[in-house]
């Protein structure tokens, strides 16, 4: 039997090979990010003695950051539900550069108080 060459692989196929690697990287990478983001807004609903609502992160945006290192990163940011009375829906979001937590948002509760130096004119 002779020996079988295949030659080399077409550009075309080297583009979507390279495509498909780039893609499965991507969708790894946005898996492992997205439970740090999960992990740190039960974290801190935890501290504040809040409902995680949902146990789940929702991806609100993706663009490209420089560290402070200067390296281009995947900045994403994510969104997340929270109760702080147990009756209501809260919104917070975790922003993420790279895998580093970059910041982390609860709204807190608006409360009235009235000015008690105010005078009659």
């Amino acid at each position: 039997m002779g020996e079988v060459y295949c030659g080399p692989m077409p550009l075309t196929e080297t583009f979507f090979l390279c495509l498909a690697a780039v893609g499965a990287w991507y969708w790894l990478d946005t898996l492992k990010v997205r439970e740090i983001g999960i992990e740190a807004a039960r974290r801190a609903c935890a501290e504040e003695g809040w409902q995680f609502l949902d146990e789940s992160v929702a991806g609100r945006g993706v663009r490209l950051a420089r560290d402070d290192d200067g390296q281009l990163r995947l900045r994403r940011i994510y969104a997340f539900e929270y109760s702080d009375t147990g009756d209501n829906r809260r919104q917070g979001s975790v922003t993420l550069l790279g895998d580093e937590i970059e910041l982390l948002s609860l709204r807190t509760r608006l409360t009235l108080v009235q000015n008690t130096h105010e005078t009659d004119h």
